[in-house]
C-alpha cells in the first residue's frame, strides 16, 4: 500500500517561498509520476506540477515561473517550492501518485491527506 505524507509550515508570509515535502512509503519515487495538487478555499483541485520516475519535471504554465519540484531518492521524498507567494496561494496542498502522466487530478490514485498552507502577514 502506497502512502504519502505532506509536511511543511502551515503559515507563510507574503513574498516568501512556500516549501513542502512529501514522504512516500510502500513504493519508490523512481517509478510512476508524482505531483503536487492544491485546492484553494471554495475552489476546485488545481494540478501544479509533477516529477517523473526519471526525475523530469513538468509545471502548470501559469505557475512555472514560481514553482520548483525536486526529489531525494535516498529519502524517497519529493519537494515543492513556490516562490513569491500571495494570499491567493492559500490552499490545502496535496501530493499524489499517478501511474501515467496527467494534469487531471482525477488521474491520481494515491494521495496524501493534505496540508493547509495559509499565506498571511
Amino acid at each position: 500500500q502506497v502512502q504519502l505524507q505532506e509536511s511543511g509550515p502551515g503559515l507563510v508570509k507574503p513574498s516568501q517561498t512556500l516549501s513542502l515535502t512529501c514522504t512516500v512509503s510502500g513504493g519508490s519515487i523512481t517509478t510512476n509520476y508524482w505531483s503536487w495538487i492544491r485546492q484553494p478555499p471554495g475552489k476546485g483541485l488545481e494540478w501544479m506540477g509533477a516529477i517523473t520516475y526519471s526525475g523530469s519535471t513538468y509545471y502548470k504554465p501559469s505557475l512555472k515561473s514560481r514553482t520548483s519540484i525536486s526529489r531525494d531518492t535516498s529519502k524517497n521524498q519529493f519537494t515543492l517550492q513556490l516562490s513569491s507567494v500571495t494570499p491567493e496561494d492559500t490552499a490545502v496542498y496535496y501530493c499524489a501518485r499517478g501511474e501515467v502522466f496527467t494534469t487531471d487530478a482525477a488521474g491520481y490514485d494515491y494521495w496524501g491527506q493534505g496540508t493547509q498552507v495559509t499565506v498571511s502577514s
